[in-house]
């Protein structure tokens, strides 16, 4: 099966991320802030109401002219109490009363799949779409989040792995990759020294004021443990190994060519969507742990349907859950052969100036994972890039003739079990 073709063509009008709060963030009110007990964080209607406002303000798009707004969300009926978010997505604006808008689900691939579904409804008729996405996962403690997160797993069988069943997923991958390829955890560990790099330059970032130095990275210690209690899976993943437990929220319009007209745009004005593709596998069985076949499978069909190789790619979003998943999504891409992906940070090649720029505004590691936004952060980082709207991370600094033009995201829901990607350009003429 190969990634559908676009028959109509899909432009990012623009967006909105909000910043990504959590445990570490200055702003993030805990109990050793100062404001504690005086204010609160926001709330997961917040995030919505701010990803929708902000989006709308942003690129100046009337709220009457959105046919579709969709939004993706994981686990808001465990977190926040909260089911039925499409008309929870509508009441952010008085004037997306009575438009069609429902929510999509694909675990830490929701803001992917609501990306796809505008972009479907873009291919079925509709030519404005707002997609949405955003999370609330701090209103718990971090045990009970982690087994609210393990429904994104098979939680019959794979719950008791750990007490926080996803990183004892990825401890298991880590681990094998090692021993497969004859590497240790601290060769994986550059990739999260670039993340916490990257984030430290973005504003928006979870943790933009924390450091990483590699020799912390790299080695276990009080300020970086090895927290997992299954024996076996222990020694494999530390904290700086892992995303941000983070509440935000994203929002982005797509138009098809007849939508621009509507809004006053051109093509010249947006970025172009040149493809996407969706892949899942059995949620009930696993396969080769050192690979990520679903993502590879997803990741191939998007650039096949844009016409591009892997070398093409100049900007990147991948899902760096945990940092092997980067290695390994670095492999599944096919910018290198299995078993060497993770020399990529460490040569440099996926940092800001390097061959391959990937997660630079921290990826999930640094600038945050509020699960249901992180695939709408994704697609508008890359399309920040191309328009030079990065900052102190831009690609290229300055000079806009060394700004990325073509960009790959890849978005994963579970433990390799939902796929999403997507190419995006500088728009091409026709």
């Amino acid at each position: 099966m190969s990634a559908p073709l676009l028959r109509r063509r899909v432009f990012l009008v623009g967006g909105h991320i909000t910043k990504f709060l959590g445990k570490g963030n200055p702003a993030f009110i805990d109990k050793k802030h100062p404001d504690f007990g005086k204010r609160e964080n926001p709330n997961l209607e917040w995030y919505i109401n701010t990803a929708v406002r902000e989006t709308l303000q942003e690129t100046k798009v009337d709220a009457k002219l959105i046919e579709k707004a969709i939004i993706g969300n994981f686990a808001a009926d465990l977190f926040n109490s909260q089911g039925h978010l499409g008309p929870l997505l509508v009441a952010a604006h008085p004037d997306l009363r009575y438009v069609p808008a429902w929510h999509v689900e694909g675990a830490c691939a929701s803001g992917g799949l609501a990306y796809t579904s505008g972009i479907e409804a873009i291919q079925a008729g509709s030519d404005l779409v707002l997609a949405v996405g955003a999370e609330v996962q701090t209103t718990v403690s971090p045990r009970q989040g982690g087994d609210y997160l393990a429904r994104a797993s098979h939680y019959a069988t794979q719950r008791a792995l750990d007490d926080f069943t996803f990183p004892a997923l990825f401890a298991r991958r880590m681990k094998a990759y090692c021993e497969a390829h004859n590497v240790t955890p601290a060769d994986i560990a550059p990739v999260s020294v670039k993340a916490y790099a990257n984030g430290n330059k973005n504003p928006l970032a979870h943790m933009q004021a924390v450091k990483m130095p590699l020799e912390v990275a790299a080695n276990a210690s009080d300020r970086n443990p090895n927290f997992l209690s299954n024996p076996d899976l222990k020694p494999w993943l530390k904290t700086s190994d892992c995303s941000q437990v983070s509440d935000g929220g994203a929002g982005l319009i797509l138009a098809s060519e007849e939508g621009l007209k509507k809004i006053g745009k051109t093509p010249e004005d947006c970025i172009e969507v040149l493809s996407y593709s969706v892949a899942a596998d059995s949620l009930v069985t696993d396969g080769d742990l050192t690979v990520m076949g679903t993502v590879g499978t997803a990741a191939r069909r998007a650039m096949t349907a844009a016409g591009i190789a892997p070398k093409d790619i100049q900007v990147a979003e991948v899902h760096d859950c945990f940092n092997i998943a980067e290695v390994l999504s670095y492999e599944a891409i096919g910018w290198a052969e299995k078993g060497k992906g993770h020399l990529l940070a460490k040569e440099g090649v996926t940092h800001i100036d390097g061959k391959h720029p990937t997660n630079t505004g921290g990826g999930l590691i640094s600038f945050g994972h509020p699960v249901g936004a992180t695939g709408i952060k994704q697609v508008l980082e890359v399309a920040r890039q191309i328009k030079g709207q990065c900052g102190d991370y831009q690609v290229g600094g300055k000079d806009s003739s060394r700004w990325p033009t073509l960009g790959l995201t890849l978005n994963m829901g579970g433990d390799d079990k939902t796929a999403v990607s997507s190419v995006l350009s500088a728009p091409r003429r026709k």
